[in-house]
């Protein structure tokens, strides 16, 4: 079996060229990876045809108009266009550490999704990562991220160890529960498909978690792999936050709880019926 990851992007070049290296260096090997792009100029493709000259895997630019914040409905683009039957989503803030692919894979199973983790960076620290330091694993080293501007922290920190039982051992004890992460979650397209994608009338705000709710309220359950497939989240600003649509898109997931919905009408099918 074979993996399609989608990764999100938009007018970020100077951060997706570092989350497609990460790619470059999956001790998993066998995936097509696909840039979901919410309308950025040119120099977004541009960048994708350049890079997938060097690259050992299959990549392809997937784009729509800018209209603001319209992640949901790139996203539900993109599952149509991935030729895999297991799909991992991520962002193109998001660099992927080399055995990221590999647990994911290793960890997919009939009915379940997977929730992962992720480590923020501070701003000049995530410009300053290169290529060698993704590649040669530096980008993922606890003493040499602190040693260059990461913040200590013990727990958090944890998300960077590589010692399988211990980060087994924290994935069970986690208070946290298996809720759908947009940076780094992945299901059978299948289950995706049975809940008709993601809800276009969701902007930012809420949109990862009402999907993964729809997908645990039609039989998929949320498996914690947090401290086992862990990206490096690299810092930006957020200028699509408005309280506005945050508003809406949280009467929009807490209906969604309320009525155990499994199915949006404003997915992949637009359709007025609702399961």
């Amino acid at each position: 079996m074979k993996l399609s990851v989608i990764v999100t992007t938009y007018n970020s070049t100077e951060w997706l060229e570092k989350v497609i290296w990460g790619y470059q260096h999956q001790s998993f090997r066998n995936f097509e990876l696909l840039i979901a792009d919410d309308g950025s100029t040119s120099e977004t493709a541009n960048l994708v045809h350049s890079m997938g000259k060097h690259l050992h895997f299959y990549i392809r630019h997937i784009w729509q108009e800018h209209h603001g914040f319209n992640k949901c409905k790139i996203l539900n683009k993109a599952i149509l266009e991935a030729s895999s039957e297991y799909l991992v989503f991520s962002d193109g803030d998001c660099i992927p550490r080399n055995d990221f692919l590999q647990i994911h894979f290793e960890n997919s199973k009939p009915k379940r999704f997977l929730s992962g983790g992720a480590v923020r960076l501070p701003l000049a620290l995530s410009r300053e990562l290169t290529r060698k330091d993704i590649s040669g694993g530096l980008a993922f080293d606890k003493n040499w991220l602190i040693a260059h501007g990461l913040r200590k922290s013990l727990f958090k920190n944890l998300k960077l160890t590589q010692n399988r039982w211990l980060s087994s051992a924290l994935n069970r004890l986690s208070p946290t529960n298996a809720t759908w992460n947009g940076g780094n979650s992945s299901a059978w397209k299948k289950d995706i498909l049975s809940v008709n994608g993601f809800n276009e009338r969701m902007h930012y705000g809420s949109e990862d978690r009402e999907f993964g709710e729809r997908l645990t309220n039609s039989g998929s359950l949320g498996v914690q792999i947090r401290y086992r497939a862990i990206c490096i989240h690299l810092d930006h600003p957020r200028d699509y936050l408005n309280k506005r649509d945050l508003e809406k898109n949280k009467e929009i997931y807490q209906h969604t709880i309320d009525t155990k919905s499994k199915w949006t009408s404003d997915g992949i099918i637009r359709s007025e019926n609702t399961v």
